[in-house]
Formats: structure tokens, sequence, C-alpha cells
């Protein structure tokens, strides 16, 4: 009787694949344990344990695992069943899932190593020139890896060389797996035990009188060592001795002193004194007990809270609770920029208990979070972090608290799998049995509406702390404002008024414009001509800064023309404003204070938002100009006046979500005014003062604009009152789109009927040379959602088995928001 195992390949397909293991392999082997393990030809991967059996494959002959990489499972049991729900609801594979989660220092991939065949006697003259270079770079090197290959022929398609010399025999190749993740170890010195007795230290102090930089060295490591017990590092003793790493390098090879190293974690908690958390007042403690209360009978319970109404607080408290109980809390955040703020502020109530989790984090770093996850360990009882954090393994999770749950960054979108970060929180609080908290002071509309019909708990906290009053909205009307000429560039005449005003107050401004770069569209005022984007059908967007054409989609960029690249004339305008625009008009309007600008631009570097927020903060910056980055819960104390530049951009949407979202976004941003016992100030520059969105925004109506969204919704058939799932279809071929996607439809068209919107090319029809057609899928509230899904699923087999339709990429996007 054959032993075998079942794993997951970090690889798009379907099923998982059976290996062959030895019967001492089977008793070791758990579940969540990683083996590499050979697939195709020649490939090695690294592959995840999800059962151990008897029973062999029908239809394949199971190949041996190459090797058993862990001791211990590093993926648990609660996160594989995390793992199958999200590939069964999104509609992916456990392969994307696999590839999604781990840190990619845990997905070993193979390399193919090329070494000289020794017993073979090769005559020069046999070889063709690309053969005699490879073969002679193995003279002088033991190996050599297709990278090098590639470089020292300077040709991408090395394959056909190796084929050629492998059959003349002159060559041997194997794969090679590397193990990415390595540990930090940090340098360390002590003086050795000969030379650590009084004696021994007088005879080197003579020994070393014609040394002098060398005996420093010395003193300050016994000065160091006597005010401080503990290890010393190479850097700080190199620092204090003010000598050269060269120095110590010189002492160490003498055999004065011994190097030894000590492994640490990347990401360290600086800070010995932890502050009490805040004492809450009358309208937190209500909502604290509310939301208690709500957790006796309701999973998941949503706080809405205004702005500034003190939810961290309370989330405070309740983490607090689960802490004692020895329970892991995760606090989901939208933004890598709100990590920033909120570590300092967790650290100070929690000290080394909060790890934070997100993109900006090497790999070693990642690997460092998920092992002190895994392990349950003190610095990682709260995990903070961004939508990627969903997928750790949490061994025993009490509590996940989403904060802005209304977010559309909780949605990946690419690559899949495409999951809701707030919908697997759910889930995953679900398969720990523990609570779900959402927060947010624009709540979806999905949301909200379960709140409604009783699925959620809910909490209303309506009050701003210390009773701080809701910032004044006023909406100014820049069509009559350009009639009477009271426009200087972008910036009404009111709100000049009110940004002088505010400044001589020694207040700050936050600007907000929701699109980055100088100008969106530049266009020749001869013949008309606006630079395109040659992979996109998108005009580019020029940045100032690098005087550069850009575009955002792609990423394709080109020098500013001089002159029209059709007509030559030198007239070109620029139509529509970005932050850039905005920032320098700033400068001209106010040229004695600081103009600073957070966008995707500014902030590329690991600690790009850290330093704009920080500066902010310190009074650094008078005036912040940034894009929706700042709308998301940031907390700034001294900001009196938010300007909003131009509403109407955002509610032209062609989406069937632009109220909503124009809504949140408005409302957000208006938070950040007036935090503290003034009264804050926002002013929204729009064409459309009357418009019901920004009237429901200036008097601060969530439930009026709940209500009449609701409404159009029901009309209109879209969530949450119907599910949605979009079909995507790409290609570089505009025909082979448009046929293959009008026989997509028409085929859901026969099982779901008039619930079929669509094909339909989107308003940005081309993306990086792929042209895409979206279909749209309906769900009624009674269909069963398990079936449509099957349904497409057979509809999207049957068309990659048609052979013109095979090259075509068809993406399935659940729950499309």
């Amino acid at each position: 009787m054959g032993h075998f195992i079942n794993v997951i390949l970090p690889i798009p397909l379907e099923k998982s694949f059976t290996y062959a293991i030895t019967k001492a392999e089977a008793d070791f082997l758990q579940p969540g344990i990683r083996v590499s393990v050979p697939f195709g030809k020649s490939k090695i991967y690294t592959a995840l344990v999800i059962d151990i059996h008897t029973n062999a494959p029908l239809v394949y002959d199971a190949k041996e695992i190459h090797q058993i990489l862990d001791e211990i499972p590093i993926v648990t049991a609660q996160q594989l069943q995390h793992w199958q729900w999200i590939s069964k609801y999104y509609m992916c594979t456990l392969g994307d899932v696999m590839r999604a989660a781990l840190p990619s220092a845990f997905i070993l991939e193979s390399e193919t190593i090329i070494t000289k065949n020794d017993e073979q006697v090769i005559n020069d003259t046999d070889l063709k020139d690309d053969e005699f270079v490879v073969y002679e770079a193995l003279h002088h090197q033991s190996s050599l890896k297709i990278q090098d290959m590639m470089s020292i022929l300077d040709k991408k398609n090395v394959l056909p060389v190796i084929k050629r010399l492998l059959e003349k025999n002159a060559i041997s190749v194997q794969e090679e797996i590397y193990e990415k993740y390595k540990p930090k170890l940090v340098r360390y010195v002590k003086i050795t035990a000969q030379f650590s007795s009084e004696n021994g230290l007088q005879n080197l102090m003579e020994e070393l009188s014609r040394a002098p930089k060398q005996r420093d060295v010395i003193m300050t490591l016994f000065s160091i060592s006597a005010q401080t017990k503990k290890p010393i590092k190479v850097s700080d003793l190199s620092a204090e001795s003010d000598a050269s790493s060269s120095i110590i390098k010189s002492l160490i090879d003498k055999g004065i002193l011994e190097e030894y190293h000590i492994q640490m974690d990347r990401v360290l908690y600086d800070d010995d004194e932890n502050e009490d958390s805040k004492q809450l007042n009358e309208y937190q403690e209500k909502a604290l007990s509310e939301i208690t209360k709500s957790f006796d009978s309701q999973n998941i319970t949503l706080i809405h809270g205004v702005t500034s109404s003190g939810k961290t607080e309370v989330y405070v408290k309740l983490i607090e609770a689960q802490i004692e109980k020895g329970k892991q809390v995760l606090y989901l955040l939208p933004e890598i920029a709100l990590t920033t703020q909120l570590v300092e502020r967790l650290q100070n109530y929690f000290g080394e208990k909060v790890a934070v989790y997100h993109s900006k984090y090497s790999t070693n770093e990642r690997v460092e979070v998920w092992n002190n996850v895994l392990n349950n360990s003190p610095t990682a009882q709260i995990i903070l972090g961004a939508r990627s954090s969903v997928l750790l393994p949490f061994k025993n999770l009490g509590l996940i608290i989403v904060d802005e749950e209304h977010e559309s960054s909780y949605k990946q979108f690419d690559p899949a799998p495409r999951y809701h970060a707030r919908d697997s929180a759910i889930v995953l609080a679900n398969i720990f049995k523990s609570k779900t908290l959402l927060g947010s002071a624009t709540p979806s509309l999905e949301s909200y509406y379960n709140a409604q019909q009783g699925k959620y708990g809910l909490v209303e906290l309506n009050h701003r702390y210390n009773n701080v009053m809701m910032p004044d909205v006023e909406l100014v009307d820049i069509k009559d404002k350009q009639k009477r000429k009271r426009m200087k560039g972008h910036f009404s005449d009111r709100l000049i008024e009110e940004m002088t005003e505010t400044l001589e107050n020694g207040y700050q401004i936050i600007l907000f414009q929701n699109r980055r770069g100088f100008s969106p569209i530049i266009e020749c005022n001869s013949c008309g001509h606006a630079p395109q984007c040659p992979n996109c059908d998108v005009s580019l967007t020029f940045h100032q800064y690098r005087n550069q054409l850009r575009c955002h989609y792609c990423g394709y960029n080109s020098v500013m023309p001089k002159s029209c690249e059709a007509c030559g004339s030198v007239e070109l305008d620029s139509k529509g404003f970005g932050t850039e625009q905005v920032e320098q008009e700033a400068k001209l309007l106010f040229p004695d204070h600081v103009v600073g600008r957070m966008d995707l631009d500014t902030t590329r570097g690991k600690y790009g938002y850290e330093k704009i927020i920080t500066a902010l903060e310190q009074g650094e910056i008078d005036i912040l100009v940034g894009t929706q980055m700042l709308t998301k819960g940031l907390d700034f104390r001294n900001v009196k006046l938010v300007g909003i530049m131009n509403a109407d951009n955002m509610l032209n949407f062609p989406d069937f979500r632009a109220h909503e979202r124009s809504y949140q976004l408005m409302a957000q941003v208006s938070g950040r005014a007036g935090r503290t016992e003034e009264r804050g100030k926002v002013l929204i520059q729009t064409y459309n003062p009357y418009h019901k969105i920004l009237q429901q925004v200036s008097t601060n109506s969530y439930f009026d604009m709940f209500e009449e969204q609701l409404g159009e919704r029901h009309v209109y058939k879209y969530p949450p009152v119907f599910r949605m799932i979009k079909i995507t279809l790409k290609h570089k071929d505009y025909q082979k789109v448009d046929v293959g996607a009008d026989w997509y439809a028409r085929s859901l068209r026969t099982v779901f009927d008039k619930h079929v919107l669509g094909p339909e090319f989107p308003p940005v029809a081309r993306i990086r040379n792929q042209y895409l057609k979206h279909i749209l899928v309906k769900i009624p509230q009674k269909q069963s959602l398990g079936k449509t899904k099957e349904a497409i699923l057979k509809i999207n087999t049957s068309f990659l088995s048609v052979k013109d339709f095979r090259p075509i990429r068809v993406i399935l996007n659940v729950d499309n928001y």
C-alpha cells in the first residue's frame, strides 16, 4: 500500500495534485507543511500539503516529492478552511490564494543551473559561436544560471543553445531550489577570553601602544561594557570610538576581538513608556456598552460614528478586553497611510504587542510577522494591517475590527484572488467563532442595508469627541464666480479669503483634488490634437515636476513635447487640473507659507507617507494638497479649513456607485477639519451647487443619501438589492474580444435571461494593448448564488474549449465593489 499527499501548487490550476511519499514521510507530514515537488518536464515548485492518504491517482503516475521544507506547519487548519472559502466564493483557484497569502520568500522558485560535463572531451571546432561562448565561460566559472547566460549572449531566448549543448553532451543541467528568506543577523563583538583578565588587558595596552586608534577602540569597548551589560553591536562600537570598520576588522583578525551574530526581528518597537488609554466620554461609554450588548446576539456589529467621534478609543477598550483573555486581534485599515498614524497611537497603549503588515514591508519583514502570528508571539497580539493581513495564520483570534469599512481599497482587483477584505474578515471571524466590528462615518450601502435588515447589530455615535462641532460646509458656485471674474486660477475668491484668514490665525489647510499630476489633457490650440498613450485608450497626463507625459494605467511616459506632434504648432494648452497644479497655484498665492503634496507620486518610498504626515503634524507644512489618501481617517489636530477644489468630476463618473462614493469622499475629507475646540470650515467648489449629493454633504445627512441611493438601486437592480458578478474578456485583438464577448453573453442569456447586461466596452476600452469588454450578471436575492456560479463556470469551460476563444483571458469578479 502506497502513501500519497495532495498538494496545492502556487499556479492557477483548478485541481490539487497527488505525489508519492514513503511511510516515514507520511508519519511526519501534516497539512500546512511545505514540500518541494517536480512539476511538468523540468520545473520544481514549492507546494503546500493539504491531505495525506493512501489512494493512488487514477489518471497519472504519482511522482515522488523532492524534499520536505518545514518541520512544523506554516499554514493553520483554519487558514486552509478560509482559503477554500475564498477560492470557492471568488471563483479562483487555491493556487491563486496561496500565492497571495504566503510571503514570496516562502514560495521557493526553481532555478536552472548549468555545469560543464567534465567526463566528455569537446573539440572547440564542433561548437557554434554562441555555444563556444557559453562553454568558454564554464571554463572560468564552475556553474552558470539562465540569467547569467542571457547577459553573456545578450539575448532572451537561450534555451536553444542549452538544448544544442546538451545534445553534444558538453553540459549537464540541474534545478536548484533556493530559500529566499534570510534572517537578519546583527554583528556583535566581545574581547577574547585571554585579554579579559587584568594582566591580559595590561599586556594588550602595551602591545597596542603603537596603534593608538586600535587602543581607543578597546578603551571604548570597556567603557561601553561598564555602562551596559548588554552585548555590544559593531555599529555602536564604530560610532562611539569614531573608528572605521577596517580598524575593528584588524582587531578581529589579530584575535583580540571576537565577533558573533544574533538573529533580530527587522521591525522593532522602540519605546519603553506605555500610555493609559483615554477616559471615554458618556457617548463613547454608551456606544461601547451597546457594542458589547449587540455582540451577545450578533456576530457582526456596525458602528456608525461621525468623523472625529473617537471611534478609535472605543476600539482600544474592546482590544484591551480581548488581550486580557489572551486572544489575538486583527485591526484592518484601508490604507498604508493610516497605519503610520495608528501604529504610534496603539503602540503608546499596548507597547510591543502591536505588529504591522502591509505591502510596503519587505519580504523578510513579512516573513517575521507571519512567524510571530503563527507562534502566537507576544509581539503579535494585535495585528494592524491592510487587506492582505486577513490571510495571516492566526491561532487564537478573538476580534476583528474593520475600520473605514466603506473603503474600495479593501477590494483586490488584480491579480486573483479578487477578494474583499471586509467580507473575508467576517468569514474568518466566523471560523474562529469570534466577533467582527465594522466602523465608519459613511458606511457602505451594503453594510448599512444589512444593519437595517437586522443581519448586523447597529450602534450610532453621533457626537464628536469633547463636543466639538461638526464643520461648517459651504458650497461655492464656481460657474457664477467665473462669470464675475472672481477666480484666480482654480481658486475662488471665497476660498482665498478663508485660506488667508486660517493661515493668519496659525491653523493649517487641506486642499483635496482627486487627480494627480499637473493636468490630465494637453491639447494643441491649432489642430486640437492631444497626446495619447500608445498602449491604452487614454490621453497622457502632464507631470510638471519631471516635465513628462505619463499614462496612469500602464506607466508609459515620454518627455513633454515643445510643439504639437501633429501640426508642429507651439501653442499647447493644458486642460483640467491635478494636485501638482493646485500645489503650484497655492505656492504663488501664498508665497510665505509651506505647501506640501500627498499623492501616489510623493509617497512612493517605504517611509513616504510617514514623512508627509509627520511634517503636517509638527506644523512644518501649512497647506497640504492631496488625493483621496487624505480622506482615510487621518487625525490632524490643527487643520481648520478643508477645500474641495472640484466636486463635479467625482459626481459625473460612469459608475452606479459614483454618488455614494462622492458622498463618502467629501464627507470623509470634510471630517479632517476642526477636530479640536475651533469649529472647522469646509468649502466645496462646484459648477452645480444644487446637486442632491452636495446638499446632503453640506447638511451631513447620511441617512437621506442612503434612502435616496437605495431607492435607485431597487429600481435599477444593483447591490445591495441584487448581487453582481462582472465578467471581463481581454485580448490584444479587438475583433477576437468582440466576437468572444458576444458568444459569452449569448450563452449567459440562455440561463439568466434579462439579468445579463452587456457585453459593453468600458470608457477606457484598451489598457496595456489589451482590449476589454465587460458583461454583468445580476443575481436576485432569491436566486442561489452557488448555482449561479456553477452555471457561469460551466459556460466559462465551454468558452475556453473553443479553439478560437482559448487565447482570450477571462476575468471573473464576484461582488464587484
